[in-house]
């Protein structure tokens, strides 16, 4: 059996300029696997190509062995690729409940599943059940990533997108949100992760892959690259 996501040969651009070249990875079933590097070294882009927010200008983009590269955003959520965006970007002025009930479009005309699976949304975060009924705009960082978390979920998703869970949160709080994420992986949906943070993101996933400049530069398990020489001097601090 093949990989859930294989990424192949994937160019990504903004107009004419490449943001991403030769792009090539996979994520097996199972695992949470990380894209680490520098700002602007492309991973973001790259986890939004995976998505469908952007149009690949070369390369192609397996899923669960069908060619998914030329689908649309929505076409791949149905599918059951799900992006939790860099920033959050709940919806502010409606409430949390309405934020989550957005999330599970997919099931729109099963008013009972979107309903458990609101309460199972609430049930992994109790903050968010705590406000159910205030405007999502009004919430902390956290509580609003706990927020973008479950409304992605709503869909049910094989593979979880992850696009800086951590940016501009509290060192407590970002320790919350990667339990969960190892929680939701354990629950049994695959993972994408881009993360800043790379002790972090070493510390959560199976596998990972470097990123200089639009490229891959170095892949390995979690545990080897933290051992790497080039990963712990640009990425982890000297120790």
């Amino acid at each position: 059996m093949g990989a859930l996501l294989a990424v192949e040969g994937l160019e990504l651009a903004y107009g004419d300029v490449a943001a991403c070249r030769d792009i090539s990875f996979e994520v097996a079933a199972g695992e949470i696997v990380t894209l680490i590097g520098a700002n602007g070294a492309g991973k973001s882009t790259t986890l939004r190509g995976v998505a469908g927010a952007m149009r690949p200008r070369r390369g192609r983009i397996l899923f669960r062995g069908e060619d998914v590269t030329r689908m649309r955003s929505h076409e791949r959520l149905l599918a059951g690729i799900a992006l939790v965006p860099e920033g959050r970007r709940v919806f502010p002025f409606l409430s949390v409940r309405e934020n989550l009930e957005m999330g599970g479009f997919r099931h729109r005309g099963d008013k009972a599943k979107v309903n458990a699976l609101i309460e199972r949304m609430m049930d992994t975060f109790p903050r968010l059940r705590e406000r159910a009924g205030q405007r999502a705009g009004t919430l902390s960082g956290g509580e609003q990533q706990m927020l973008a978390l479950s409304r992605a979920l709503m869909s049910e998703p094989v593979l979880l997108c992850l696009d800086e869970p951590s940016l501009g949160l509290a060192p407590i709080i970002v320790q919350e949100i990667f339990r969960s994420i190892v929680a939701i992986n354990r629950a049994g949906t695959s993972v994408l992760l881009v993360e800043q943070n790379a002790r972090y993101a070493l510390e959560t996933a199976h596998r990972g892959y470097v990123m200089q400049t639009g490229t891959i530069i170095a892949h390995d398990t979690c545990a080897a690259l933290k051992q790497d020489e080039r990963v712990k001097e640009a990425y982890l601090g000297r120790k």
